[in-house]
């Protein structure tokens, strides 16, 4: 038995942004950043914060989280499920949100 098992597992798993993610693909959520990938701020003028939003609606490290739909032509915004709840985000909203990406 190899005595590093949970490390190659963990080297084996992919962390994406949910904003990078495709109709079908599930997860766990991770962490949820206040900073977006390209390093902008994701909040608003208004200086309302879209990390702590998307954690008061349940966007919290642990939960199960599936890509239920993407609209097209642009892929904007996306349906996600997370726990047993219904979300359209939109691209920039989802980027911040991390995701455990679980194999196919």
């Amino acid at each position: 038995m190899d005595s590093c098992r949970a490390w190659h597992e963990t080297e084996r798993m992919q962390f994406k942004p949910l904003s990078q993610l495709r109709k079908g693909t599930r997860g766990i959520v991770s962490a949820v950043s206040e900073i977006s990938e390209d390093g902008a701020s994701l909040g608003d003028s208004a200086g309302s914060n879209i990390a702590r939003r998307l954690m008061e609606l349940g966007f919290i490290s642990g939960e199960r989280i599936e890509v239920i739909e993407e609209v097209r032509p642009g892929r904007d915004p996306i349906a996600v499920r997370i726990g047993s709840s219904m979300f359209a985000l939109r691209r920039r909203e989802a980027a911040a949100v991390l995701i455990r990406v679980e194999a196919p």
